[in-house]
């Protein structure tokens, strides 16, 4: 059986001890994921600043872990307002501009976000050895 080895990354630590992400073998799943600036610790306001430092935290996170964006199989994505969804979909497309290869993605509205955040996220990728 392989050996589960946690993933941090610098300035994107958890409150809590849990780890950014964990691995298993070619497994990485990820808590959850927001629009932390891991420079400042600040979280900045409006859902396309946060959509943005998500998305460039989804890119470290993989990093960490030895995985590119094409290792993602699934997103899960949380909106405080579901009509945010076009400003998500906006940061999606600049990660997966190939409309015949992207990973599924769920997206729920949640009013239960804690301020300030406005979207976050978790991802499932499988680490493909060919790279």
């Amino acid at each position: 059986m392989s050996k589960r080895t946690s993933i941090e990354v610098p300035g994107l630590e958890h409150v809590n001890p849990i780890p950014n992400a964990s691995r298993v073998g070619p497994f990485l799943l990820s808590g959850g994921i927001f629009g932390k600036d891991p420079g400042s610790g600040k979280v900045p306001q409006g859902v396309e600043a946060q959509c943005e430092q998500m998305f460039a935290n989804v890119r470290k996170i993989l990093e960490a872990g030895g995985a590119t964006p094409e290792d993602v199989i699934k997103l899960n994505v949380w909106l405080k307002d579901i009509a945010d969804r076009p400003v998500l979909n906006k940061y999606w497309l600049q990660m997966f501009p190939d409309p015949h290869s992207r990973p599924a993605r769920h997206t729920f509205p949640t009013p239960d976000l804690r301020n300030p955040l406005l979207v976050e996220c978790e991802i499932m990728a499988v680490i493909s050895d060919q790279k």
